[in-house]
């Protein structure tokens, strides 16, 4: 006479029940994590129906369960997996890797901005941030900001829902300011960098004062009429008419290139004559009306247009 072992019958039903699971689940459009983690508490329910069934169909006065330890153990091992993903599911962390691996580089156009400009305003103050930035003047009375903006998502549309998601303006006085923000981001191990090109247009009449953030600028000052400054740039290309009134100094720069003799340049010395590997440099064509101060850079790069 055969004897039923408790077990059995849980391990060969469960094994039914899991390849039910996952043969319906691709027509259901549901995840393997999603699969493990809702099926796994009917192992319970097996394993407790046959246990009801041993003792109600045991002819035995006072029945003993017998178990089969091996099939335990592989319903265990099954089990503790299933109920393993719902742990982990509730940290949140199998939805967020389930996010990265769905990830696509993306390229978005950034939310137009504007900025009316009026006559009280006297001077624009930017404060920028680590993405790269293309600073050029232009005739048309207001500030503005356009570009392109990548990052790797997982959702469709855009990150950057209005300019306000990327610039901050605030009049004070005679002066305006715009803070310029970094893309949105989370802080983890899933953490991915995004890379921005965003081109700021100045009315040519009023003064400038960029401060970086140890990052790459372009200058475009074509028809300049004010003075600009220009602080912390890692990396600055300035591109400048070949006939025009402007001066360019630099302080303290590390490397400074361009046409020969476009450049006057001075070795920095240290108090005791040492070299110290910086240098100051002038650009000036024309008479030199209108000046562009840098300082806190490390390397300039100009190019002169015909």
């Amino acid at each position: 006479m055969r004897t039923w072992r408790v077990g059995t019958f849980s391990m060969g039903a469960s094994l039914v029940f899991l390849g039910l699971f996952l043969f319906f689940s691709k027509f259901l459009g549901l995840e393997l994590v999603q699969v493990m983690t809702a099926w796994w508490p009917l192992l319970l329910v097996v394993l407790g129906i046959e246990i009801l069934l041993y003792l109600f169909l045991s002819r035995q006065e006072k029945p003993v369960l017998k178990y089969d330890f091996l099939s335990i153990f592989f319903v265990g091992v099954i089990g503790m997996a299933g109920i393993a993903f719902a742990i982990v599911s509730t940290t949140g962390i199998l939805d967020k890797a389930e996010e990265v691996m769905a990830r696509e580089e993306r390229s978005f156009e950034l939310p137009a901005f504007s900025y009316q400009m009026n006559d009280s305003i006297k001077r624009v103050v930017v404060r920028t941030v680590d993405h790269q930035m293309t600073v050029e003047s232009t005739n048309e009375k207001q500030v503005s900001m356009f570009g392109t903006y990548r990052v790797q998502t997982s959702k469709k549309g855009e990150l950057l829902k209005n300019a306000e998601d990327m610039v901050s303006a605030n009049q004070k006085g005679d002066t305006l300011y715009l803070s310029m923000k970094s893309l949105p981001n989370e802080i983890g191990p899933f953490h991915a960098n995004g890379e921005v090109a965003a081109t700021l247009l100045i009315p040519n009449d009023v003064k400038l004062e960029v401060i970086g953030s140890d990052n790459s600028l372009i200058l475009k000052p074509r028809s300049l009429v004010n003075d600009w400054s220009i602080e912390r740039a890692s990396s600055l290309a300035i591109n400048v008419p070949a006939k025009g009134n402007l001066k360019i100094a630099a302080v303290g720069v590390g490397e400074v290139r361009g046409k020969d003799g476009d450049w006057k340049v001075t070795e920095v010395k240290t108090a005791d004559g040492i070299d110290n590997g910086r240098k100051d440099a002038v650009y000036q064509s024309g008479a030199g009306k209108y000046h562009i101060s840098i300082t806190d850079a490390y390397d300039i790069s100009l190019q002169t247009n015909q």
